[in-house]
């Protein structure tokens, strides 16, 4: 696979930073919750955050996240199941979504 493809596979690994109630508190720890395609791999997700965050990454957790059955009116249908991803950044690594500080 040519360096160029990687990278741009690479930039659309991350969909977008997970900022709910829990990951706020995980922030304190070093930890930040992304939102990732379904079909990404735990060093996927490492190389992407290093690449677009510049950042160095200790380790990276990823769950499956199920999606919900819902009704619309007399129909039932389902969201999409989609992936998350916990990761775990080097010591004196911060990164901050809200711009807060």
């Amino acid at each position: 696979m040519s360096k160029q493809v990687l990278t741009e596979r690479l930039s659309t690994i991350l969909v977008e930073p997970h900022i709910k109630e829990k990951s706020m508190l995980l922030m304190g720890n070093r930890q930040v919750a992304f939102k990732v395609r379904v079909d990404a791999t735990k060093p996927e997700v490492k190389a992407a955050v290093e690449l677009m965050l510049d950042k160095k990454v200790d380790s990276v957790n990823i769950l499956n996240v199920k999606g919900k059955s819902k009704r619309f009116g007399q129909y039932i249908g389902k969201r999409k199941n989609w992936k998350k991803a916990y990761v775990t950044l080097s010591e004196g690594q911060e990164v901050d979504f809200l711009g807060l500080e």
